[in-house]
């Protein structure tokens, strides 16, 4: 009889740990399920600016797929503590960011890096020329150094350092300008492009929308 008692106890402790292990499976999996959930409702808000799978259609909003996700994890912390301060970043991402989590910004930096980049236009061949030439020389007798030395020999981006490559121009004529009036704050950029001509940002972004 003693027998039987030990051994009904034991089976019934043995299904109790069954069932929290199921338990615990079961929020696990739960968590997992509203984590994607959140991650597709992002994806989905993003795209309406920035397009299906961050290959933006409107030349106002940059193209996210293919940055780097180093670059792309970085930005919505800046637009969050509100660090990056130009017009469109006020208007449009400070509100946005200020919704995501860490763990949803790592998520989004990841996907977004993980979509095949958009290719390139074509575009002026005179101005392609002089912005490859100012890419990747850039202006030694003015001490302005080539753009490849931090965005990569192939505006491929590197590690905080953003792709280029296949980016709208309108964008990043705009970029350019507001660093170089400082609204946007960039020191290392203020620094580049602070000397430039209007002209030379084109040929710049010509090329780099080009490739």
């Amino acid at each position: 009889m003693k027998l039987q008692c030990v051994f009904a106890m034991v089976m019934g402790a043995s299904m109790g740990f069954g069932n929290s292990a199921y338990s615990a499976d079961a929020a696990s999996d739960s968590m997992a399920d509203t984590q994607q959930a959140a991650l597709h409702k992002a994806i989905d808000t993003c795209a309406s600016c920035h397009g299906i799978n961050g290959r933006s259609v409107a030349p106002t909003f940059p193209n996210l797929a293919g940055q780097a996700a180093p670059y792309m994890e970085a930005q919505p912390h800046a637009f969050k503590d509100q660090s990056c301060a130009d017009p469109d970043a006020q208007a449009y991402m400070w509100g946005m960011a200020s919704q995501l989590s860490d763990p949803m910004i790592s998520e989004l930096a990841n996907y977004f890096a993980t979509q095949p980049a958009a290719e390139g236009k074509p575009g002026n061949a005179a101005l392609i020329a002089q912005g490859k030439h100012l890419f990747e020389e850039g202006v030694p007798a003015r001490q302005i150094p080539p753009c490849a030395s931090c965005h990569g020999a192939h505006a491929q981006g590197m590690a905080t350092f953003p792709r280029l490559a296949g980016q709208h121009a309108p964008y990043l004529l705009k970029q350019l300008l507001v660093i170089q009036s400082a609204l946007r704050t960039a020191p290392a950029m203020h620094g580049v492009v602070k000397d430039l001509s209007r002209q030379q940002m084109q040929a710049v972004v010509t090329y780099l929308e080009s490739i």
